[in-house]
């Protein structure tokens, strides 16, 4: 696990990123829910990345709590569904929010569904100022619409705050030609292109995420959050991962 002391001389090889982290990241060994050393642990490693010089903001699903589709089942009503699964998103982002301070991290935490009382309602140019400013942006409430996942979510906040790089943290590290745990024979992919994740159908994130991604320019790196340091690493030129990125 990282101390959160960060190496002053290393260079990191992104300046400006989002961190896409899927409401199971936080459960660790659990079943349901949070698991606080889970959250903890990537507090810290959000904090020795912005002590490396990285500008950084998050974006969380909510599937360890609910996830809307499974819901939609359950109640019948997509909509209804996916407006959970977006307040499932906020309550984690509280959640990792108060690690990050009692870690002495500065830290915004904006929503795309009005909530006054827990958190800022998003807004493009309060958020850049708060990026600007070189606090953490968490960004919860997905995009406050049905039908759009926490992926595109990612992909449209990496672009609206000029974000350098999406890192999608992930259960193994990087992209497998099939799930690596089910199927023994699935090949990982050190590099590939924004193109042939859609052509070949890649899990990688949903196909507007990565349409929105390869618009804007944005390479994803998806690298596994389950390795303690991993995120660090791969900013520092190291650790195991795979790009995805045109040219």
């Amino acid at each position: 696990m990282p101390t959160g002391k960060a190496d002053e001389t290393a260079t990191p090889v992104y300046r400006r990123v989002l961190l896409k982290l899927s409401g199971e990241a936080l459960m660790g060994d659990r079943d349901y829910g949070l698991d606080p050393v889970t959250v903890e642990r990537i507090a810290t490693e959000v904090k020795a990345v912005s002590e490396l010089g990285v500008e950084i903001c998050l974006v969380i699903g909510g599937g360890n709590i609910f996830r809307g589709v499974t819901i939609a089942k359950a109640v019948g009503n997509r909509v209804a569904g996916d407006q959970m699964g977006m307040l499932a998103t906020v309550m984690n982002a509280i959640a990792l929010q108060q690690k990050l301070d009692a870690g002495g991290v500065a830290s915004r935490l904006f929503s795309a569904v009005a909530m006054p009382q827990i958190c800022e309602t998003f807004n493009q140019r309060a958020a850049q100022a708060a990026f600007d400013a070189g606090e953490v942006t968490i960004f919860a409430g997905g995009l406050g619409h049905p039908y759009l996942t926490t992926d595109t979510t990612a992909a449209m906040r990496g672009a609206e705050m000029g974000c350098d790089a999406i890192f999608k943290g992930t259960q193994v590290d990087g992209v497998y030609s099939a799930d690596p745990k089910t199927d023994k024979t699935a090949t990982r992919f050190d590099r590939l292109s924004h193109d042939e994740v859609l052509a070949r159908d890649l899990k990688v994130m949903d196909t507007a995420a990565i349409a929105l991604a390869r618009d804007n320019g944005i390479p994803v790196i998806v690298f596994s959050i389950q390795q303690p340091g991993a995120f660090l690493d791969i900013l520092r030129g190291e650790g195991r991962a795979t790009v995805v990125a045109d040219g």
